[in-house]
């Protein structure tokens, strides 16, 4: 019996530090550099995230259709509003990079604007979860954000609520 009891401990031993090494070697990680995106804002001009260099970018995904996502909105805008033209240790000012996964462009101009989004880097494929970059970035939920710094390495991901602000806060430069 104490042998049985042994197998099963080791089996399940194997198998937690198996999904622990897979959980954290999804890519792309913290400290890896941000794969490039590239879309279309609402107005069909194309946008790049390595067009925003220098800068500290917050990677937004979300969809006018994810409620969630509409009310983490709300953080992300009074965020961009506090620390937009602020210096930080890590980059110069700070911008969002917002990747929307809705389907329809009339819908998502119009949570862009309902949202009161003032930032200029809007972007979408129109595929929602079949999205090229839903693929690059390997996630599987919403809203889902990056931290990327002024050399577009990631250096934090999944800040929501305070959490964003706080971060940004710590990085300021003195």
């Amino acid at each position: 019996m104490t042998n049985i009891r042994i197998s099963v401990f080791a089996l399940v031993l194997i198998l937690c530090t198996a999904f622990k090494s897979h959980v954290t070697d999804i890519k792309p990680a913290v400290g890896d550099i941000a794969p490039e995106i590239i879309l279309r804002n609402p107005d069909g001009k194309l946008i790049k995230l390595t067009d925003l260099r220098g800068k500290v970018v917050l990677i937004d995904f979300w969809a006018g259709w994810c409620r969630t996502c509409r009310i983490e909105n709300n953080t992300i805008r009074q965020a961009y509003d506090s620390y937009k033209d602020k210096s930080f240790d890590i980059g110069e000012g700070f911008t969002v990079y917002s990747v929307s996964l809705d389907t329809d462009l009339e819908s998502w101009q119009k949570a862009i604007v309902n949202d009161r989004l003032s930032w200029p880097n809007h972007g979408c494929e129109f595929k929602k979860w079949e999205s090229d970059i839903v693929k690059t970035y390997n996630f599987t939920y919403l809203p889902h954000s990056l931290l990327i710094d002024g050399k577009g390495k990631i250096i934090y991901k999944g800040l929501f609520g305070n959490k964003l602000a706080e971060t940004l806060a710590k990085h300021m430069a003195e």
